[in-house]
C-alpha cells in the first residue's frame, strides 16, 4: 500500500520558492498601492477628482448609448448583489469541493472575503464622494470600486489555480470591462476602479504566496488522479 503524497510534497521547486519569499513583498505592495492611491486622492484639493477622472468622465458621458448602458447594467448585476456576492462565488466554491481541491476552495474563499472586507475598510476610511451623474443607485464610498476589486480578485485567483493563457485573457477582459462599466454608469471615478484593481490583485497574490506550494501540489496531484466520473467513462468505453 503506497502512502498518498501531500500537496506540498508534490509541488514544483518554483512554487516552494514563492512560498518563502513572496508574502512580505506582496503584502507591502498591496497595502502601499491601495492605501497610497486613496490617500493621494483625499489629500488634494478637498477630495476633488483628479484631472484624469474628470477627463475620462466627460468622455464617458459624451459617448453614452443604450447598447453600452445595457452591457454596463449587466456587469453591475453580475458584480454585486445576490449574483456577485453569493451565487457566483458559491458556484465556484462548490466546483472546487466537488473536484476535491480543498486548498483551492479555501484560498478562493479567503481571498473573496478579505478583498470584500478591505474594500469596506477603505471606503469608510477615505469617504470619497461618488460622481454626481450616476445612472444607478449605489451605497456610500466611491474609493475603491468593490465591483472591480471583486472581479480582479476572482480573475487572479482562477488564473493562479488554472494556469492557462485563455484563463488569464478571460480574466483580464472581464476585469477591464467591469472597470469601464463602473465609470460608464457614473458610480465611480476612473481612479476608483484603478484602486479596486490594485486591491483585488494585491489580495489575491498576498494570500496565494504562503500556500503557493500546497496549491500547486494539489493541482499536480489532481492531474495525476482522474476523477471518478472520468474513470467510469473510460471503463464504459473499454467495455
Amino acid at each position: 500500500m503506497t502512502r498518498e503524497r501531500s500537496p506540498e510534497a508534490a509541488a514544483t521547486p518554483a512554487s516552494r520558492r514563492i512560498a518563502r519569499r513572496w508574502p512580505l513583498i506582496s503584502a507591502l505592495a498591496a497595502v502601499a498601492l491601495s492605501f497610497g492611491l486613496g490617500a493621494l486622492i483625499v489629500s488634494r484639493d478637498n477630495n476633488k477628482p483628479l484631472r484624469i477622472d474628470t477627463a475620462w468622465m466627460d468622455e464617458i458621458i459624451e459617448h453614452r448609448a443604450p447598447v453600452w448602458e445595457y452591457l454596463s447594467l449587466a456587469m453591475n448585476f453580475i458584480g454585486a448583489g445576490i449574483a456577485g456576492i453569493i451565487v457566483i462565488p458559491l458556484l465556484v466554491l462548490v466546483t472546487f469541493l466537488l473536484l476535491r481541491r480543498f486548498w483551492a476552495a479555501g484560498y478562493f474563499l479567503a481571498a473573496t472575503i478579505v478583498s470584500s472586507g478591505l474594500v469596506q475598510v477603505l471606503k469608510n476610511l477615505f469617504g470619497r464622494a461618488r460622481p454626481e451623474d450616476m445612472l444607478v443607485t449605489s451605497d456610500f464610498g466611491s474609493f475603491p470600486s468593490g465591483h472591480v476589486a471583486n472581479a480582479a480578485t476572482m480573475a487572479v485567483v482562477l488564473a493562479i489555480l488554472f494556469p492557462r493563457v485563455w484563463v488569464w485573457l478571460a480574466g483580464a477582459l472581464y476585469t477591464g470591462v467591469m472597470m469601464v462599466s463602473r465609470t460608464y454608469l457614473g458610480v465611480h471615478w476612473l481612479s476608483d476602479t484603478i484602486g479596486g484593481l490594485l486591491l483585488g490583485v494585491g489580495v489575491a497574490v498576498l494570500l496565494w504566496a504562503p500556500v503557493a506550494a500546497k496549491l500547486d501540489g494539489e493541482r499536480q496531484l489532481a492531474a495525476q488522479h482522474p476523477s471518478p466520473r472520468r474513470l467510469r467513462r473510460n471503463a464504459e468505453t473499454d467495455s
